[in-house]
């Protein structure tokens, strides 16, 4: 049964693959077009949406959320959620209607087709490079004052299955307080059990979401950033247990 298992997973996340290239040929004259100018970019947030709904119904995904959160259509905010599977990415674009852009790893832009369009319109970042951390703070305030949010995976990618949640890293918190912007956490539920490691199976259903209530960020300072911290990582994890997740979180969190 295991290697059964296996081989079904690995053709899940092939067909997977096939289908975000495939959409994104569908669309692709109209996302070129809306990448050229910084002006047209809330055109192509507009078709990212498109495109992440055609992937996750092509998957074979419903999709459900706990909508808890009142938002105001033209501001901007900081996303955060757990990162446990690469639905992530589309569940944030399905299920928020406020343009974003993504902060992630330099390594996506290297990806076919799909990197061209993530490099032109996101924000990338080199883990391993001080500078590069340095200018993602410059660039997420910029793109923040014409009106775009950031969505940020604070865990700093996807952690090991036997984890429920990793630790936070303190760089969308640091952004929500230079730019007083509130924080939206939202707990992706069970995206990893429909979507996981490209061994560890898969299959199609209702992908299950939280959006929380926004978190106000005004007259915090950076010696807030801890509080903030730990008080995002609790919503999200007690979101997790109370929907019956399991797994460890001895993490320590990241305080600079």
């Amino acid at each position: 049964m295991g290697f059964l298992r296996k081989i079904w997973s690995a053709i899940y996340h092939i067909w997977y693959y096939l289908v975000v290239f495939i959409s994104i040929i569908l669309i692709l004259p109209f996302i070129y077009i809306t990448t050229l100018k910084e002006d047209t970019h809330n055109n192509f947030f507009w078709w990212c949406r498109i495109w992440a709904k055609l992937v996750l119904r092509l998957m074979g995904y419903r999709w459900n959320a706990n909508n808890l959160a009142t938002l105001d259509p033209d501001k901007p905010y900081i996303i955060i959620g757990n990162h446990a599977s690469e639905l992530d990415i589309m569940m944030a674009l399905v299920l928020v209607k406020n343009r974003f852009v993504f902060i992630g790893k330099a390594e996506l832009a290297k990806m076919p087709l799909f990197g061209y369009f993530y490099k032109r319109t996101n924000i990338l970042v080199n883990r391993n490079s001080i500078s590069s951390k340095k200018q993602v703070l410059t660039k997420a305030a910029e793109k923040l004052k014409t009106g775009a949010g950031i969505c940020i995976f604070p865990e700093g990618g996807i952690p090991t299955p036997d984890y429920l949640l990793a630790p936070f890293k303190a760089g969308a918190f640091k952004i929500a307080i230079e730019s007083n912007v509130s924080i939206l956490p939202i707990t992706f539920i069970n995206n990893k059990q429909h979507f996981g490691e490209f061994l560890d199976g898969g299959y199609p259903g209702k992908l299950k979401a939280t959006i929380h209530q926004t978190i106000d960020t005004t007259g915090l300072t950076e010696n807030d950033i801890p509080k903030l911290m730990d008080k995002c990582y609790a919503i999200i994890h007690d979101e997790l247990v109370k929907n019956g997740q399991q797994g460890k979180t001895n993490y320590t969190q990241e305080k600079k």
